[in-house]
């Protein structure tokens, strides 16, 4: 019986390690924490672009990775792609800007 519980002790601690393993950042991919960061900050700029008044457009992506925030697409002027810049630094956890954006 003693050695069952040994065993039992021991899967129970390489499950626990694993999952935390499995749950760990490397330097190809994102640890969860961070994934769902950058999913909140992309939400948090695209809505803030639909809802200025001079960018309403579907048009411009955005993409977050550690907080740098990409946008790619297409607007009306050069003055709009300096405001999608501008509108995304303004959102809370945005580290920096990669403006892509393509006058059309």
């Amino acid at each position: 019986m003693l050695k069952l519980k040994g065993i039992l002790r021991y899967l129970v601690c390489v499950g626990l390690v694993t999952a935390f393993l499995g749950c760990a950042a490397t330097e190809t991919r994102q640890s969860t924490g961070e994934y769902f960061d950058d999913t909140t900050i992309t939400t948090k700029v695209k809505a803030a672009i639909f809802e200025d008044t001079t960018l309403k457009t579907r048009q411009i992506n955005v993409e977050t990775r550690d907080g740098v925030v990409q946008l790619a697409g297409f607007v009306d002027s050069a003055q709009n792609v300096k405001r999608a810049a501008e509108v995304a630094r303004g959102v809370k956890g945005v580290k920096s800007v990669k403006n892509d954006l393509i006058v059309k």
